[in-house]
């Protein structure tokens, strides 16, 4: 055993508890390591609310009068909790897939997807008490905290934060960690939340009972395989017979309370109705994927014949239209999805890209922009990098094509080969590579390799002879009349006055051209 190796991770663990400090676990009272403090935490919260929800499907905006609702349930069971001070908002997402989720300092959404599986008020009160415990027990900012360390390394967070502030070590973990509150949380987390939860649901008079039938009914559809849960809820909130269990034994300490079932019915009434239309749209999708534009059309025709006002149908229409070569029709598409909901980002960016591809720049270049500031993404980042590259602003073209590459894929293909594009155009000779070395009485020979993917043309050499090390004696440009191939390696001879000259001879290349 190295007792000097445990003495120094001993040593370490103290450094961290001295340079970050306990906070306390607002519903456990527990000690807990964290790298921001609570109101690092709201802000982080805010700052990305509003793209979570973009990203996933935008707010549903068909029914405002059940927006109100989920929000009303939400707010009645966060004025209970540990924390009813955090700026809560609750929002329902415009997306099929049954899930729900919160950001640190209470901003929390639940996808209308899962809405559609539930039967009472107190099963929503028991999905959003248990995501009002994750923000009110600072769960999010733990899971970032975590992340930080595993990333940086216990010793290096150790060494590195020595003499930073506390507003540096946020900055860190922001970067770090952002995506950590949308990953798996750990079980402990999903124990905690579902017990505290319960007793939030208890002291707002809901039946605790709702829980514990919520938590049977996940794990019956995750054996079951059901693949729009596996991909939804089951991957951030895993169930499991051990939670069923621990529930019960919870739900018996707790008082019963009410179900409110007709008046949760009546609140997804519209959600029942429209349930054939969004059915109707993942036929269409899954159409799409297939490059089978006919059969999207045909299902996207029943999904608007049933809910016209539903954006995402017109949207996917449009995708339909240009997948079998009718852009003018796609076009009008994505126009009506944009005048059906003006606030998400999706209808700007296809049609952006339709307009843009056709040679509209302008217009289509103006609803690129559009959907950036509702969400940045890699697509958009692409053709507004190519725009600012044919403008030549080649730094703001070379920071979007950096944002593009980050998405993997053919878009990040396209958007490294714009980068090395650029590159080439600017600085052709930095991948050129020198070297030279003496070849007779009065010959320097010069080793010139073409590293980039083109062909060179028009190189020229400057060739340095030195009065020392730092100061040139004297110099002369030697252009290169032929072409080397991408890739290849040439030697030729430069003339100097004798064998002593050649160590005083500094041989680069100043200028090339590629050939695309």
């Amino acid at each position: 055993m190295n007792i000097g190796l445990i003495y120094r991770q001993v040593a370490l663990l103290a450094s961290l508890s001295l340079l970050l400090g306990c906070a306390v676990n607002p519903v456990t009272g527990k000690n807990e390591l964290s790298l921001i403090s609570p109101q690092q935490e709201i802000a982080l919260g805010k700052k990305n609310y509003q793209p979570s929800r973009q990203s996933q499907g935008g707010d549903y905006y068909i029914d405002d009068q059940l927006q109100a609702y989920v929000a009303g349930v939400g707010k009645k069971i966060a004025a209970v909790s540990d924390r009813p001070d955090l700026p809560y908002e609750f929002k329902v997402l415009n997306n099929s897939v049954p899930n729900a989720w919160a950001l640190p300092g209470g901003k929390i959404a639940i996808n209308r997807g899962l809405l559609s599986y539930l039967d009472d008020e107190s099963q929503l009160a028991a999905v959003l008490a248990h995501e009002i415990v994750h923000a009110a027990a600072r769960h999010g900012a733990a899971q970032m905290s975590r992340g930080t360390l595993a990333n940086l390394g216990l010793a290096a967070v150790a060494i590195g934060t020595q003499g930073r502030d506390g507003a540096q070590l946020y900055g860190l973990a922001s970067q770090l960690g952002t995506a950590a509150w949308m990953a798996k949380y750990g079980r402990d987390d999903e124990l905690e939340s579902d017990y505290y939860g319960m007793e939030y649901m208890a002291l707002a008079g809901y039946e605790p009972q709702g829980a514990v039938e919520l938590q049977r009914t996940f794990v019956q559809l995750s054996e079951g395989q059901q693949t729009d849960f596996l991909s939804g809820l089951f991957a951030s909130h895993p169930p499991s017979h051990q939670r069923v269990d621990a529930n019960s034994v919870k739900a018996a300490t707790l008082p019963k309370g009410e179900r409110y079932r007709q008046r949760y019915q009546t609140a997804i009434a519209q959600l029942k109705k429209d349930a054939p239309a969004y059915e109707a749209e993942e036929k269409a999708i899954a159409a799409l994927n297939k490059k089978q534009g006919q059969v999207a059309l045909e299902e996207l025709d029943k999904s608007v014949a049933l809910q016209p006002r539903e954006a995402s149908f017109w949207e996917m229409r449009g995708h339909a239209w240009n997948l079998i070569d009718r852009p003018d029709n796609a076009e009008k598409s994505f126009t009506t999805a944009i005048g059906k909901n003006p606030e998400h980002f999706s209808g700007y960016l296809a049609r952006g890209v339709l307009r843009y591809e056709q040679g509209k720049q302008t217009s289509g270049l103006r609803d690129i922009k559009r959907s950036y500031q509702l969400l940045p993404t890699a697509k958009a980042s692409y053709y507004l990098g190519d725009s600012a590259l044919q403008a030549k602003q080649y730094q703001i073209a070379a920071n979007y094509f950096e944002q593009a590459s980050q998405a993997g894929g053919e878009l990040a293909k396209r958007s490294k080969a714009q980068l090395l594009s650029m590159k080439l155009e600017l600085e052709p000779e930095s991948f050129m590579r020198t070297a030279a070395v003496v070849s007779g009485p009065n010959n320097l020979r010069v080793r010139l390799r073409n590293n980039s993917p083109a062909a060179m043309i028009q190189v020229q050499l400057q060739v340095d002879k030195m009065a020392n090390a730092y100061q040139i004696a004297s110099s002369k440009i030697v252009q290169l009349p032929y072409k080397i191939e991408a890739g290849r390696e040439i030697e030729f001879d430069i003339k100097i006055a004798s064998i002593a000259e050649a160590p005083s001879f500094r041989v680069t290349v100043v200028e090339a051209k590629s050939v695309k």
